[in-house]
């Protein structure tokens, strides 16, 4: 198959990325399969830097409190949770969801909180942990909350590294800090915090991106957020993809920019091999074909905005004179008296 300048599909990617390592390394070959194998690694270390092709947005649906009926809890199970006048299997009209469901949480009186593990009935749960308390309950209040929510099957990293959503009135913390601030976390309120996590809301389900919000929602909320894609490759049905795989799958790079594919590869397998000139070689190469692909962003680029630190004041003071006993800017602040 003759080389194309173009490459497009799998097939294509890997027949340029054989043509080329067969030139510059004086006729050596590789096994498709180690074609394949780098061409992937190659796409996805051309996603570890931030593409307009890779963005996606997406809505989540928020879950109200729910406080309908009582239930009680027998110290003979202590994590079989029963309901009287709940509906906790019913479904929320026009939400896609029901009124509790695994992963949401229960408060129980004023200081204990339970996670749900799996619901069987509208009057009938299952907690993760045993109930911790002396005495049976029966009649009992309760709140149902959800403070997690999975996110898209396909989501990689945020866009914006400060707001998880595209209002920007949620701001992303690390999740260390947000359980050092928020341990209980039970008081409800439109979210003003969020951490990523990545966890399943019960022991059977899959490890997926989850965000986990504080003050938890009170109401039904649609929060719309943008994100990176997993989905780097798509089939030829359209369906997308982390990886390629069958000869008709297509990287979602735009076809202009395609190529740079092959010679991130290049350079991935040149490096394995340590061949320090080779692996320059198409470095280089990689790196004018992105740097085009950066200048042609300009006009894909949103307007997220980026870290910057204010420095106004600190300008102003250090245009000052210089100290004489310190011989040294002086910017007014602590940080000086650190020095003297």
């Amino acid at each position: 198959m003759a080389v194309s300048d173009t490459p497009t599909t799998f097939l294509e990617l890997r027949t340029h990325f054989l043509e080329v390592l067969r030139d510059l390394a004086r006729g050596i070959a590789v096994p498709n399969t180690v074609a394949n194998r780098y061409l992937n690694l190659g796409l996805q270390a051309m996603h570890q830097e931030d593409w307009w092709w890779a963005e996606r947005a997406a809505v989540l649906l928020t879950h109200d409190d729910y406080t309908t009926g009582t239930l009680s809890i027998a110290l003979a199970t202590r994590t079989t949770v029963t309901g009287v006048s709940t509906l906790w299997a019913t479904a929320v009209e026009g939400m896609g969801f029901n009124n509790a469901r695994a992963g949401g949480k229960l408060t129980v009186g004023t200081t204990d909180v339970y996670t749900v593990s799996s619901v069987e009935s509208d009057t009938s749960l299952t907690l993760t942990d045993r109930f911790v308390g002396t005495t049976a309950l029966s009649g009992q209040s309760y709140t149902y909350f959800e403070d997690e929510y999975a996110l898209a099957s396909d989501y990689w990293r945020p866009i914006d590294l400060r707001y998880f959503d595209a209002d920007r009135t949620i701001q992303i913390i690390g999740p260390q800090e947000f359980y050092a601030r928020f341990a209980r976390n039970t008081q409800l309120g439109p979210p003003r915090f969020a951490a990523l996590i990545e966890r399943g809301p019960s022991a059977s389900v899959a490890l997926r991106p989850r965000v986990v919000f504080a003050p938890p929602p009170d109401q039904q909320m649609i929060i719309p957020y943008r994100y990176h894609t997993t989905g780097l490759a798509v089939t030829s049905a359209g369906v997308a993809s982390a990886n390629l795989s069958a000869d008709t799958d297509q990287p979602i790079v735009p076809l202009r920019w395609r190529i740079a594919v092959v010679y991130k590869a290049l350079e991935l397998w040149s490096g394995d091999q340590r061949d320090a000139p080779r692996t320059a070689f198409s470095a280089s190469k990689y790196g004018e074909l992105m740097g085009l692909a950066r200048q042609a962003a300009i006009g894909h680029q949103h307007d997220t905005p980026r870290l910057q630190p204010k420095l106004e004041h600190y300008r102003a003071h250090a245009m000052a004179p210089y100290s004489r006993r310190t011989r040294r800017y002086t910017t007014g602040s602590r940080f000086d008296r650190m020095l003297d």
